[in-house]
């Protein structure tokens, strides 16, 4: 292994295994109602009264989260965070997105395309579709907070709804974004620095929308395996995977809970093996705003000007593929997301073909300047939101 390279073939699993034999310390977690299969659990009516009484009590909170998701087990949730009727009102929202858009076969992430009900964007589809409901909805203290523990103001909220049905199957265990949504072998092209760094760019939270048993498949979860080295590596090692399943915790959700772990943590949604739970939730990505470039570039411009003269210079030889692929780099969008998952879906793979892999394909294949044009505005037509 190289110092600043992980290696996906030679993976030690002993660190892991030390780190899941992990306890958290009660004076670690001060402010927490309990600590059940080393999830740490909170009351949203005893926080906000504890910040009430003692306005610092918020920065003293917001750091033990912290702490929770990097150094302690990776995971807690806010009992009763959101209005249970408030939460029954999106959940009738929703619903009605899902019955618009059934029949329309959709990629997933780490399931059987059609198993869930799923909505992608939820969110921008809940604030057109009611506007009032979702600006309630999102005026949630609790949710606002812990953003803002993570990775300070500024952050960006993307949702997604999943409804997974009776006899739903469980996923794979995984990490979540950005680099749980490669392959090992893309992931270990990246150093190791920014696989630290992919732990703090986004927090994963899920905000139950109905009661949920343990039979209904409530998230497994592996706590404190987001502190292992080599998480987003595993994809590929069936030792691994036993380790989850040996290992792994399950706790029931309440309507109105919220859910929030590192997306470094490994986890799966379980079986749905209730006979009539619908088990809804919402599952938010809240981002970073660092995650972005300084300046704004036309690269679909770029690219279909570029093409045809990088087109010729291959052609001619007076550039190797080496050259080739460089340029491109500098010049086509690497990066599959943000898109449109309704049109862009994640099909063959974690993530939809970016502006790049479509510009070296059409090198190697010699398309014509104008079929590329025409690949590349469909490729953009797809990422468009509406």
């Amino acid at each position: 292994m190289s110092f600043n390279y992980l290696n996906h073939e030679q993976i030690d699993l002993e660190p892991l295994k030390a780190l899941i034999c992990s306890s958290v310390a009660p004076d670690n977690v001060a402010f927490a109602e309990a600590i059940s299969s080393q999830v740490v659990i909170y009351s949203a009516d005893k926080l906000r009264a504890q910040i009430q009484q003692e306005r610092s009590n918020l920065r003293k909170i917001q750091s033990e989260w912290h702490w929770v998701w990097q150094d302690g087990p990776g995971v807690l949730v806010i009992k009763g965070a959101f209005d249970q009727a408030l939460v029954d009102e999106a959940s009738e929202a929703f619903r009605e997105i899902i019955e618009r858009e059934r029949g329309i076969s959709r990629g997933d992430h780490f399931a059987k395309p059609g198993a869930n009900d799923r909505v992608w964007n939820a969110q921008e589809k809940l604030a057109l579709l009611a506007p009032n409901l979702y600006a309630r909805y999102y005026a949630n203290d609790m949710l606002a907070w812990a953003c803002e523990a993570w990775m300070g103001p500024a952050y960006q909220i993307t949702s997604q709804v999943n409804s997974v049905n009776p006899g739903g199957e469980a996923q794979v265990p995984h990490r979540d974004y950005h680099l749980g949504f490669m392959t090992p072998e893309q992931a270990s092209q990246y150093p190791v620095s920014v696989h630290r760094l992919s732990a703090h760019l986004t927090l994963q939270s899920a905000i139950a929308h109905v009661d949920m048993p343990v039979e209904s498949g409530p998230t497994l979860l592996l706590p404190h395996s987001q502190k292992f080295s080599h998480g987003y590596l595993l994809a590929n090692t069936p030792e691994a995977h036993e380790i989850f399943a040996q290992h792994r915790v399950q706790l029931p959700l309440e309507k109105g809970d919220l859910l929030l772990f590192s997306p470094a943590l490994l986890h799966a949604a379980g079986s749905n093996v209730s006979r009539d739970i619908k088990r809804m939730a919402n599952l938010l990505q809240i981002s970073s705003a660092f995650g972005r470039a300084m300046e704004t570039v036309d690269r679909l411009a770029m690219s279909g000007l570029v093409y045809p003269e990088l087109l010729k210079l291959k052609q001619a030889g007076a550039l190797s593929s080496q050259q080739i692929a460089h340029a491109v780099a500098a010049t086509a969008e690497g990066y599959a997301f943000p898109t449109n998952l309704d049109r862009d879906p994640p099909i063959g793979g974690l993530a939809p073909k970016n502006q790049q892999a479509l510009m070296l394909a059409a090198l190697e294949q010699g398309w014509s300047a104008e079929k590329f044009s025409e690949e590349l505005d469909a490729h953009a037509e797809r990422r468009r939101t509406n």
